[in-house]
Order: structure tokens, then C-alpha cells, then sequence
């Protein structure tokens, strides 16, 4: 082995190494840590305790840092493994990291004020004080701790534990070390340390996104009745908000992922790509790393914040995606409440009295806020899912929210099992052993050809033959529209039950789950397995997980129809991913421009503008690029159409499950709505001074330093595989993005030892402006140009921005 020379650079707790050879081997990497790291045994039997906080005493990591502030993080063992990411999230993300932690604490009206909004990235709440009613009263029932204390495998294993611990160590270890410059929260007296219980509750506060994250303001305004009167909810309106609140192209996170296998590749290895859509700012960012503990782990892709294993990602044998799937991860019970108590409810006629949590929250300026919630058999009692979904508690009925996913703590098991497979085989073992994911799909490839999907969720066991026989009047109208089941929680015998294969009670096994298996192509864009490859239907699901044999969004559509011709010509290789990813192809144009443009001339005559308008639209590219003109037109168009046309009337040719990739199709140019939506389209550029062909990257975009970047991409009902999400202000036009393509992926291998490998962090590394790195993979997106990445130790030492850090508790 070659001895490096290194210039050690004190910084705190850390030393900086400047590499004068760069041909340091891993060993030697991995030897620099050896003398200050824990053995996994010894780390192994240090414990931290509930709300004390880890010093990193013993623990370290080696840091390599790559073009863009990508760090290579080695060490001994998973506690020093997780302290090393700890430290090197932190120095990224430490403002949007401790605002977390204040969420999952329950202090944020402490330090913000009761009715500040929340960024939304833990939770649905509303205001900080719903968000910490909730959090404190998960803290005060010591939910999390008793999940930490859950045997795997219903419980995490000791490899997660320990990398919990350690990142909270590392975590603090560079608080301690380090100044804050981010001016989000330089001097705050808000961040300081955390605990690895701290850790624990953010993930659980994420494994609930879906479930009782969506009924935070109603789960903590739920109070007992009054002497007046309370209606029940209208059926139909309540399943259409059900319909509406589930939908995949409501929600800020979304996705597309694609799998080829050897069928329809150059050189019969698999390739995939991952094109994750998740928010741009806050505490759901994605933050990229490699983890390698030599001889043990070795992978490379991004993590949440605040977790300590990289969530999606590959290694030198598999790939995988995740996209945000349509399986329903609650169920409600509808209580008939004691006529003398309506605190009470019946089961089989015995009355059970609702357990109170009372749950005091500090505010800032003012005395401290007590409020209680009322807990049952099933779980909390809500009075309402999401901002249009009342469930209202009268004298005689109330509803409780299911939530499985309030006892899995296991989705980063089942991340770090991910990361040490080795084949498609491997991933679909570690899912039926884990099964740990709340609310995403897993897409995946490997080496040796082979393709994976599985929508893998731990989701309530609501069978089709039970929600027949249990369903409440409510629920025989929701369930089917929506999958939100509603089941009579008087009777005992509507109890879910348990699957023999399922690791708790309550949530079907691996063996119900729809998987598919070697499909020459496996594509999902957020809706159903159904259509994951058109030529091999998945059937046979219960409804919970999904529909079959309905219409598909456009970018499902889109994406089913550009993967089956890459499929199909076959000899794809890792480029014909990466242009796949910013074709920037309008589904919808190419069904709608054309007729749109036709049915714009034969108008009666009318201003001027309208008639540029159509001139404007006929020449459209039909692409959503920086200096495509018209996109920004034919999008204001669009948006405008959809949300004034029933669906029923937006196209002449109907949807059809014979043919559900080209149907419906042909626009109902007829429909009044239609030159409505495109005078109003007109009008609203106009109004905000833009021109009717302007490019759309002058007018979608983000600003990093006071730069106007330009964005590519387009809106989910646009079907855009590239999804981009701005937010429009009336007479000024869009303000800057706010969610959509995040950490890409395109990932192949060659027959060598190291990934051929393409990834972009769109929104950068770090959201600190003063940081090197808050905004240089955001130009590279905007430029659509890719990081080669960097996974084999010769491609780490030839980085010509290598840089050496021993990070040390």
C-alpha cells in the first residue's frame, strides 16, 4: 500500500487532511480511523439513553469530499458510520435540521409562536401548535421509545440503532465544533444537541406521513360534542374529498422510475432510472453521500434528512427508485358512540371508554396551551383528514384513525438491507423481511439483468371481502372510489385480522403484495401497479392498494409510451436514460396542441392577442424547455382547461381499459370551457407583462444569490416525465419552484467492478447561500448536464477537488 502524505488542518474535533498522493488505497483510509473507533461489539453495548445526548466519545469517520460537496464517508462500524453522516448532513443542512427536531420535540410554538405555519416536511399541520399537540403527545405516551424497544423484526435491528446513535453523536459533535454561518439560524437559540431518540421520532414522524401525519390538525381538535345538533357527512362529497386528498397528483411528492432488464439493453446488464419529485425546500430534501464500512457496506445515493442510511441509491451489483404509491396507508372506524357518554364507545354492545391524553404545549409570549385527545382501540379519534375532509364527533358517531405505520420503525432496515444486496433477488428477500416502507414502491435493477418492482407497503389488511362485509354506509362509497376504508367499529368481528407472513398484526404480508419480476421494462409515475409494463398487467390487488382498470395520468401515459419505445429498440445503454430525463416531452401537448391551435383560429374574431396566441401555439416545439416558446402559454392554457372541464368533457374519445395508454384522446374543442381557458391563459400573461412567446426558462426558474436560475419541466398535468412545480401569483407570474425532480439517477454497469453512474441533485447540497454548494447542481440541472459519480476508490482519489477530513467525537 502506498503511505500518503497528508497537511493536517486542526478544526475543532476534526483534522482536515490536504492530500499531496493521491493514491490512497481504502485500507488506508479505513486505518486512519481505526485507532479512535469503537469495534462494533464495544459500540454495540454503548447505550444512550432517552433524552440524553451522544458525545461521538470513541466514535469517528474519514470524510472524502468530491466535485460538488459530495461526501465518501468510511469508518469501522455502523455507529461511526452514522456519526460520520451526521457530521457531514449538519454541515450541510443544520438549519433545516434542527427545525426538524423542534417539530418532532413539540417546541415549535415555543420558539415560533402557536400559529406560525410549519414547512409541512414532518407533517399536515396547519400551525405550529397542532404540529406540537400531536408531537408531544407521541412524546409523552413514549410511542417511539417502545418501538425502540420492539424486538426486531417488528422492531429496528441493532445496525439501525447503532447508526441512529451515531449520527446523533455526529450530529452534535459538529454543533460543538463548528460555527454556524447559514443566516437561517446563525445564533439561534433554537439548535442545539439532539438525542438518538430525537432521531428515532423523526423517522416515525416520517414512516406517518400518509397515515396520522394527514390528520394532525383534526387528531388535536377533536373534542366531544355540545348540545347542538352535528350532521353527519354527506357521502358523496366525502368520498370525492377522499377521492381528491389520496390522489397522487395532489400531493407536494410524487415520482418516476423506470427498470430495463437485459431484454432491452446493450450489453444485457439492467439499468435504471430514478427521477424522484420531492420538495425543493424544507426538511424533505434529499441530501447525496456514500457509505462504506470496508468489507461490510458499500453505497452510494441519497438520504432524507435526518436519516442515517441512503434511501435511494445503488453499488456495484443493484439499483433502485422509490415512487410514492397508491396504496391508502389508513382505514377509519366509524363508533357508535353510548347514548350517556359520548367519551365511550361499543364494542359488541360492551361500552369502552376513550383513553385521554392531555398534552400540555409551551407558547411563545403566553401562558402554555392544555389540550386533550381521545385515543381508542383503533387509534385516534379525528375529526378531519386534511384540509377538506370533516369527519364530524356527534352525540352518536365519531371516527378513528388506523395508522399501521404507527408501529414501523423499520423503513431504514429495510434501506440498509437495500444497500448490502446484490441482486434484484436480494431486494425482494429484505422487503418480505423487513418491511419497513410506509407509503413508496420500490423499482430496481441489477447487474446481472434483472428487473424488480414491488409496491411493498405496510399497509392496513383491508381485503375487498372485508370491506364488504364491515363497510359503514360511508365507507360502501369511499372504499371504492378511493380505497379509504370505513369499517364498523361496533362490531368485533371487523376487526383486520393478521396475514401468517406479516411481521404485526393488523397489515397484509409479503405475499398479497403486487410484484413483478424481469419485465423487459418496469415503469411506475405514482399510479397503480396495474400498468408497471402495458404487455404484463398486474392484477389480482385488493382495492387499498390501488385501482385496475382505470384511467392513468398523463404522465404515467407519457412514461409507459417512451419506455416501451427505448424498450423496444433495445441496445439502451446509461445515455439513452439521461435523455430520457430532460426530453421535456408535453404528453399533453402532443394530444392537445395541434387541435388546440386549429380550434384558436377557427374562433370568432377577437383581439389581436388571441390571434398571436394561436399563431404562438401552432409553432410550440411541444417541449417544456428553457427556450421552448409557447410552453408557457400552452401551460397556463392547460392548467386553466382541467380545472373548469370535467374530465367527462375534456375529450371526445373516452377512456377505454382495452387501450388505457392511448385513451381518452382527441380534445372536445366544443366545450365552452375551451376558449374560456385560453382567453383567461392570454389574459394572465398579459397581466403580468409576459409575453405570449416567451421562453419558458426567463419565466421558471429560482433565484440562488440573487441569480435567476432557469428551470426546465413541466407540471404534473402537463405529463411531464421531468415534473416542475412553481407557483403562480396573479399579475406577476411564477415564483420560484417549489417541488419536482430532485436527486435523478441513471445507473448501468459495464462488466467492470465500479457503476456506470449519473446523478443530479437539483437543488444542490447544502441550503446554505454562503456555501460553495447551495446552488452549483442546480446550474448543472438547469444546463442539463450530470455528475459522473464517483463510487470506486481510483475515481474518489482522482477527484481533482478531493479533500480528506478525520472527523472525530
Amino acid at each position: 500500500m502506498d503511505q500518503p502524505a497528508f497537511t493536517a488542518v486542526p478544526l475543532g474535533g476534526t483534522l482536515l487532511f490536504r492530500t499531496r498522493l493521491r493514491r490512497l488505497s481504502l485500507t488506508g483510509v479505513a486505518l486512519l480511523t481505526a485507532a479512535a473507533t469503537l469495534p462494533p461489539a464495544a459500540a454495540a453495548d454503548s447505550r444512550d439513553g432517552h433524552d440524553r445526548h451522544p458525545s461521538g466519545g470513541g466514535l469517528s469517520a474519514v470524510i472524502r469530499y468530491t466535485e460538488h460537496g459530495i461526501p465518501h464517508i468510511v469508518a469501522g462500524n455502523y455507529a461511526s458510520l452514522g456519526f460520520g453522516t451526521g457530521w457531514a448532513q449538519a454541515a450541510d443542512q443544520v438549519c433545516v435540521l434542527a427545525d426538524g427536531f423542534l417539530t418532532v420535540r413539540g417546541e415549535r410554538s415555543r420558539h415560533f409562536g402557536p400559529d406560525a405555519a410549519p414547512d409541512g416536511s414532518l407533517s399536515s399541520a396547519t400551525k405550529n401548535l397542532s404540529s406540537d399537540l400531536y408531537f408531544r403527545g407521541v412524546r409523552d405516551a413514549g410511542t417511539v421509545e417502545k418501538l425502540l424497544a420492539t424486538p426486531a423484526p417488528a422492531g429496528p435491528g441493532r445496525q439501525v440503532k447503532e447508526l441512529m446513535r451515531g449520527w446523533a453523536a455526529g450530529y452534535n459533535a459538529w454543533l460543538k465544533q463548528n460555527r454556524i454561518t447559514d443566516p437561517a439560524c446563525e445564533n439561534a437559540d433554537w439548535v442545539g444537541p439532539v438525542s438518538t431518540l430525537d432521531v428515532a421520532r423523526r423517522g416515525f414522524a416520517v414512516s406517518v406521513l400518509g397515515g396520522q401525519g394527514r390528520g394532525i390538525d383534526g387528531i388535536t381538535a377533536a373534542k366531544p360534542p355540545g348540545a347542538a345538533p352535528v350532521a353527519a357527512p354527506d357521502a358523496a362529497t366525502t368520498a370525492k374529498a377522499a377521492g381528491e386528498l389520496f390522489a397522487a397528483g395532489s400531493a407536494d411528492m410524487g415520482s418516476n422510475a423506470v427498470a430495463f432488464s437485459s431484454a432491452a439493453t446493450a450489453n444485457g446488464r439492467g439499468l435504471l432510472l430514478g427521477n424522484p419529485h420531492y420538495p425543493w425546500q424544507g426538511g424533505r430534501r434529499f441530501w447525496q453521500s456514500q457509505q462504506t464500512i470496508p468489507g461490510e457496506l458499500n453505497v452510494s445515493g441519497s438520504s432524507l434528512l435526518g436519516t442515517a442510511v441512503v434511501n435511494i441509491g445503488f453499488n456495484d451489483k443493484v439499483a433502485w427508485s422509490h415512487t410514492v404509491a397508491t396504496g391508502v396507508t389508513l382505514n377509519l372506524h366509524q363508533l357508535t358512540l353510548d347514548p350517556a357518554d359520548p367519551t365511550a364507545y361499543l364494542v359488541d354492545g360492551k361500552p369502552e371508554r376513550m383513553t385521554k391524553r392531555t398534552v400540555t404545549v409551551p407558547v411563545k409570549g403566553g401562558a402554555p396551551v392544555t389540550r386533550t385527545q381521545w385515543w381508542t382501540r383503533y387509534g385516534p379519534v379525528v375529526t378531519a383528514l386534511g384540509p377538506t375532509l370533516p369527519l364530524p364527533w356527534s352525540a352518536t358517531t365519531a371516527y378513528a384513525l388506523n395508522d399501521p405505520n404507527a408501529s414501523n420503525l423499520r423503513g431504514s432496515d429495510t434501506a440498509l438491507a437495500f444497500g448490502k444486496s446484490r441482486s434484484t433477488h436480494d431486494m425482494l428477500q429484505a422487503l418480505r423481511r423487513t418491511q419497513g416502507l410506509p407509503w413508496v414502491n420500490t423499482i430496481a435493477a441489477d447487474s446481472k439483468g434483472h428487473t424488480l418492482f414491488s409496491q411493498s407497503q405496510v399497509l392496513p389488511r383491508i381485503t375487498d371481502e372485508l370491506a364488504q362485509r364491515c363497510s359503514t354506509p360511508l365507507g360502501k362509497v369511499t372504499y371504492p372510489a378511493s380505497g379509504v376504508a370505513v369499517l364498523d367499529g361496533s362490531r368485533d368481528d371487523c376487526a383486520l385480522g393478521s396475514d401468517e407472513d406479516a411481521v404485526q398484526p393488523g397489515v397484509f404480508g409479503p405475499s398479497r403484495m403486487p410484484t413483478l419480476r424481469d419485465a423487459p421494462y418496469a415503469e411506475n409515475s405514482n399510479d397503480s401497479a396495474w400498468l408497471t409494463n402495458a404487455d404484463r398487467p398486474i392484477t389480482g390487488y385488493e382495492r387499498v392498494f390501488g385501482s385496475l382498470g382505470t384511467p392513468r395520468s398523463l404522465r404515467t401515459r407519457g412514461g409507459i409510451e417512451d419506455v416501451a419505445v427505448m424498450a423496444g429498440k433495445g441496445r439502451l445503454t446509461v445515455a439513452d436514460l439521461q435523455k430520457q430525463q430532460f426530453a421535456n416531452r408535453v404528453p399533453a401537448g402532443d394530444l392537445a396542441a395541434a387541435d388546440t391551435a386549429k380550434a384558436c383560429a377557427a374562433l370568432p374574431a377577437g383581439s389581436a392577442d388571441i390571434a398571436q396566441a394561436c399563431d404562438v401555439l401552432a409553432k410550440w416545439d411541444r417541449t417544456m424547455n428553457t427556450g421552448s416558446r409557447g410552453a408557457l402559454l400552452f401551460d397556463r392554457f392547460w392548467r386553466g382547461l382541467i380545472s373548469s372541464v370535467p374530465a367527462a368533457e375534456l375529450w371526445k374519445v373516452p377512456f377505454s381499459a382495452a387501450d388505457p395508454v392511448r385513451t381518452p384522446n382527441t380534445l372536445n374543442t366544443a366545450s365552452p370551457g375551451f376558449a374560456r381557458a385560453l382567453t383567461n391563459a392570454v389574459a394572465e400573461l398579459r397581466a403580468a407583462g409576459i409575453a405570449l412567446d416567451a421562453p419558458l426558462g426567463e419565466h421558471q426558474f429560482v433565484v440562488r444569490n440573487g441569480k435567476r436560475v432557469p428551470i426546465h419541466g413541466g407540471t404534473e398535468s402537463l405529463g411531464v416525465w421531468n415534473k416542475i412545480e412553481p407557483v403562480w401569483s396573479p399579475g406577476i407570474g411564477y415564483a420560484e419552484v417549489v417541488t419536482g425532480s430532485s436527486h435523478i439517477q441513471a445507473v448501468g454497469w459495464d462488466g467492470g467492478r465500479c457503476p456506470v453512474a449519473r446523478t443530479l441533485l437539483t437543488y444542490s447540497q447544502s441550503s446554505n447561500p454562503d456555501s460553495p454548494h447551495y446552488s452549483d447542481q442546480t446550474e448543472l440541472f438547469s444546463d442539463e448536464r450530470w455528475v459522473t459519480s464517483r463510487f470506486c476508490e481510483k475515481d474518489i482519489l482522482r477527484s481533482p477537488e478531493l479533500k480528506v477530513v478525520w472527523v472525530r467525537g
